[in-house]
């Protein structure tokens, strides 16, 4: 038989691969248009892409940027007008970087529409975009803060002052405040500002005067206008004490409270110590009377102890002067003010303490009596005696005795002025300085001023001796001892003593008095006129006086004082050669003006003008 040949069928493929096949062409073909529609061409912005009207269609986003941050750069930092409060009288202008605002372009640029292929090949076109604005709160708040200041207006509050005795008034005002954090979203949605945009209208706060027109006008009514109506006057020891509106202003306020009350408050510490009423307060005050101290053997003991005065107190003068100021009328108006007391310095309690325990120092002089002296040197010595001087005071001859007159209980005498003798008020009292002065020299506390005769008086030790002259020489020293010094005072007709009490610092102050060296022979000279004194001739001299300090048996300190002495001219007056008739009195040996020299501590020379005593 024979064999049947067959034709090979061909094998179909699974109907699952086939399916297969068919998906994977089709993803690839959508794969394919996805990417021609949708993908960009070469990065580009659509065109027809505008940002506050500046195109950047066709740039790449890097292109962009740069272009609008070159075109656009001067309109994004414009400042912004502003109304506060929406009122047209408060327009103002904000920088951008002061709001905290800035345009974000990176961001703005990403906004851009970047078409594929086949849409920019139908057409694709990009739009108007708007900046992207970023806003820093905290720098806004800074800058807003800061800048809010010099806008706002604060409140006025009411008040009432006093100037020159008269009423100022200041009327209240309402204030505005910025509200910053309310006003960071209206800055924020108004940026970039546009030229024709209409200015942001701020929030403000409204803020009222605590004290208004109401709290003023009861104030001036029922203080102000009668506290200025007129004087108080205040009475203190049988003294009355006006106090006018000028004065009573200057120290008055009307000060308001937390709830805006104006009260009223009164220095009176300030008005008391007004120099407008010190004469008035002085001619009220009582002086304490000062206690005196004597010496009983080596110790000092109290004398008198003296009695307490009174003064107003600066305390209790605006306690009295307030509830004056609603009064009306005089008599309401007037009331008494306390006092306090005023010891004296010096008394039973307090001399001890004082260091007033023994003797210092004294010194007497003695002189020719004559019916001058006698007065004179006797009333500077009423007026020294009893002087207390505090640790480190300084203590004047003429301050002391004050000046040489007639209403102060001095007499004509004789004097030396233009280095020969005259007669002026006063005469004598040289022989008190000089006492002093040795007392002050022995005592050991510091001359601050001194001065010597002119030519040398017999009766004085050399270089050792004082002179003053009202208004133009002066006695003084201070007190350094450590303690307070009192001073003894005491006259008659023959002599002066003076006398330190307190604690002595050294053992010993002793003097050593050199020759005299630069001797000068006087002239002769006639005098002339009715006044003529007649004047024995001495030689002038220089002589120079070392004050030594001892303490604990040895010398701790020297001090050198030279004093240069004119000759003193012999004077031959009229009478002396023609036989008139002479004095009822011998003529009296005068006491001389300053000698041109004296150094040394506490010394200076020349003083101007004359030196009568």
């Amino acid at each position: 038989m024979r064999g049947v040949s067959r034709i090979p069928q061909l094998s179909r493929p699974p109907r699952p691969a086939l399916i297969g096949g068919v998906l994977v062409l089709g993803f690839g073909g959508l794969t394919l248009g996805w990417i021609l529609l949708f993908a960009p061409l070469s990065g580009g912005i659509a065109p027809g892409t505008h940002v506050q009207g500046v195109d950047i269609g066709g740039l790449s986003p890097e292109e962009a940027e740069a272009r609008l941050s070159a075109e656009l750069a001067d309109d994004w930092a414009s400042p912004l007008e502003v109304l506060l409060g929406g009122e047209e009288s408060e327009r103002h202008a904000i920088e951008p970087a002061t709001a905290g605002l800035w345009v974000d372009v990176g961001s703005t640029v990403a906004q851009a529409d970047r078409p594929g292929l086949l849409r920019r090949l139908f057409g694709a076109r990009g739009g108007e975009l708007d900046p992207v604005v970023r806003q820093d709160p905290a720098d806004a708040q800074t800058g807003l803060t800061a800048l809010a200041s010099s806008w706002e207006s604060t409140v006025q509050e009411g008040a009432v002052a006093f100037v020159d005795g008269e009423i100022e008034v200041t009327e209240p005002e309402a204030g505005i405040a910025l509200d910053v954090t309310g006003s960071l979203g209206p800055l924020r949605e108004a940026y970039p500002f546009q030229a024709d945009a209409r200015p942001v209208r701020l929030p403000v706060w409204q803020a009222e005067p605590r004290t208004d027109r109401r709290e003023v006008e009861r104030v001036l009514a029922e203080f102000a206008e009668p506290a200025m109506s007129g004087p108080v006057t205040l009475t203190a020891n049988g003294r009355r004490i006006p106090v006018t509106p000028a004065v009573i202003g200057d120290h008055l306020t009307l000060t308001a409270d937390g709830q805006g009350t104006l009260r009223p408050e009164l220095d009176g510490e300030a008005l008391a110590e007004d120099e407008r009423l010190a004469d008035a307060f002085d001619a009220a005050a009582v002086d304490p009377v000062e206690g005196s101290v004597r010496l009983d053997g080596d110790r000092v003991v109290m004398d008198q102890p003296g009695e307490a005065g009174s003064r107003v107190s600066g305390e209790a003068v605006g306690e009295a002067v307030l509830p004056l100021l609603t009064e009306v009328g005089a008599a309401a108006r007037t009331a008494p003010v306390d006092t306090e007391p005023v010891e004296p310095a010096l008394g039973e309690d307090t001399y001890r303490e004082l260091g007033l325990v023994e003797e210092m120092s004294s010194f007497t002089v003695e002189f020719e009596p004559a019916s001058y002296r006698t007065t004179n040197i006797g009333r500077a010595a009423e007026l020294i005696d009893g002087s207390l001087v505090l640790p480190d005071d300084a203590w004047s001859f003429n301050d002391r005795v004050g000046e040489r007159t007639e209403e102060n209980g001095f007499v004509e005498g004789v004097i030396i002025q233009d280095d020969r003798y005259q007669r002026a008020q006063g005469g004598g009292v040289s022989a008190v300085a000089t006492t002093v002065y040795n007392a002050i020299f022995f005592a050991g506390v510091e001359p601050l001023e001194h001065g010597a005769h002119s030519f040398y008086i017999e009766r004085y030790p050399e270089g050792r001796e004082a002179t003053v002259a009202w208004g133009s020489l002066d006695l003084r020293f201070r007190n350094d001892s450590g303690n307070a010094i009192y001073i003894l005072a005491d006259a008659d007709d023959t002599s002066v003593t003076v006398t330190f009490l307190g604690t002595r610092r050294y053992d010993q102050v002793r003097s050593d008095t050199g020759p005299r060296e630069n001797v000068r022979e006087p002239e002769t000279r006639r005098g002339e006129g009715e006044d003529c004194v007649s004047q024995p001739p001495l030689e002038g001299f220089d002589v120079e006086v070392q004050r030594v300090f001892v303490d604990g048996g040895e010398e701790v300190g020297r001090e050198t004082y030279t004093t240069s002495y004119v000759p003193r001219d012999r004077i031959i007056c009229p009478s002396t050669v023609t036989g008139s008739v002479s004095p009822s009195e011998p003529e009296p040996e005068p006491d001389p003006a300053p000698a041109p020299g004296p150094s040394g501590p506490g010394y200076g020379w020349p003083w101007p003008g004359g030196y009568p005593y």
